[in-house]
């Protein structure tokens, strides 16, 4: 492990601590969105990792997150919930891994009027993948449910359902496609 170390060049190094950092708590998650994600940062997105399947993400309901008519915005449904599967992959596969989306499906359901809670969900064998250590497709299924006080309880209603397709590259795996090419 020593000599990986030692080849790796220092904007690499850095690179590799922050992104350590940005998957140890939600604070420096927050750090780093504000710097390379401003509008998830804007968002007010904050991950809560329930145990080594449970991943769960709360979009609050803001201002800056609500449409014309006093809603949630599609919009930004739809994009942060590229961001909650990509964090839960990211926190599970490590900043050794680029994980980029490649598709993404959203399916409306119903109005939301209050926070929005994204439920991420891994159908597939993802530890297997990462142990084989070469580049994959993984599928992520997002349940996303408002959170609403009826007669003071808290009570949760489905408002859409997403499935994304990540690709996952180990840096090392583009480092030597790299050098390969020079």
């Amino acid at each position: 492990m020593k000599t990986d170390v030692a080849k790796l060049s220092l904007a690499e190094r850095m690179e590799a601590y922050i992104s350590r950092l940005s998957t140890r708590n939600n604070f420096w998650h927050r750090v780093c969105s504000l710097i390379w994600l401003p509008y998830a940062f804007r968002s007010g997105i904050s991950m809560k990792s329930l145990g080594a399947d449970r991943f769960v993400a709360v979009l609050p309901f803001r201002r800056i997150n609500r449409n014309w008519y006093n809603a949630m915005a599609g919009a930004a449904l739809l994009a942060n919930s590229e961001v909650a599967g990509g964090m839960y992959l990211f926190s599970r596969c490590g900043g050794e891994y680029i994980i980029v989306c490649k598709r993404l499906n959203y399916n409306f359901l119903r109005p939301c009027v209050g926070p929005a809670i994204y439920n991420v969900n891994c159908p597939e064998d993802l530890g297997a993948k990462i142990a084989a250590g070469g580049e994959f497709n993984i599928e992520v299924e997002l349940e996303v449910v408002q959170q609403v006080q009826i007669l003071g309880a808290p009570r949760e209603k489905r408002v859409g359902r997403c499935a994304a397709t990540f690709h996952c590259v180990p840096k090392a795996l583009l480092k030597a496609r790299r050098l390969a090419r020079r």
